[in-house]
């Protein structure tokens, strides 16, 4: 096996990983705090879990479409998401956290569905990220993951602060 499908593999075992993460960390959340208790470090423009459990959600749709668009075209311009007014115009915290994290459990498992199937010649598919430039489907991969560790690490930190 190579190292590429190596890192490939385990970015998806990532993927299904950070996904238990967080329904294990739901279960401890009651509705309350997940709308009530903000990230300490960004006071009270801080996001509550359920406003950050809506942005994974979003941007797990917006990841795999980033995918498909790099798998079916030639070099595509990826779009940008400004995800701070995604959380305003789509009323994150007024959501049900249940229907939320179902909704990402669904999604998830599309979209590690999609890795699992890309034949080799699909996974050379590239395109130009917003704020990277040129990016890979090996790239794609690797961020669902990392994003996902960035925003478990923040409920967490959410999770300290609570009385």
């Amino acid at each position: 096996m190579t190292t590429i499908t190596l890192v490939r593999q385990r970015s998806i075992g990532l993927m299904q990983n950070t996904l238990h993460t967080l329904t294990n960390i739901m279960q401890t959340v009651d509705d309350t705090t997940a709308v009530s208790v903000r990230d300490p470090n960004d006071g009270e423009k801080g996001w509550t879990i359920l406003e950050i459990l809506c942005h994974l959600r979003d941007f797990d749709e917006f990841f795999h479409g980033r995918a498909l668009l790099m798998r079916d075209q030639d070099h595509p311009q990826l779009p940008a998401y400004d995800h701070e007014a995604l959380a305003h115009e789509r009323r994150y915290n007024e959501q049900n956290p249940a229907d939320v994290l179902a909704d990402l459990q669904q999604k998830r498992a599309r979209f590690i569905a999609f890795f699992q199937d890309l034949s080799e010649a699909e996974w050379e598919g590239t395109g130009v990220h917003p704020e990277r430039d040129s990016f890979d489907m090996t790239d794609a991969v690797m961020q669902v993951g990392h994003h996902d560790v960035i925003h478990i690490e923040q409920i967490t930190r959410i999770l300290a602060e609570r009385p």
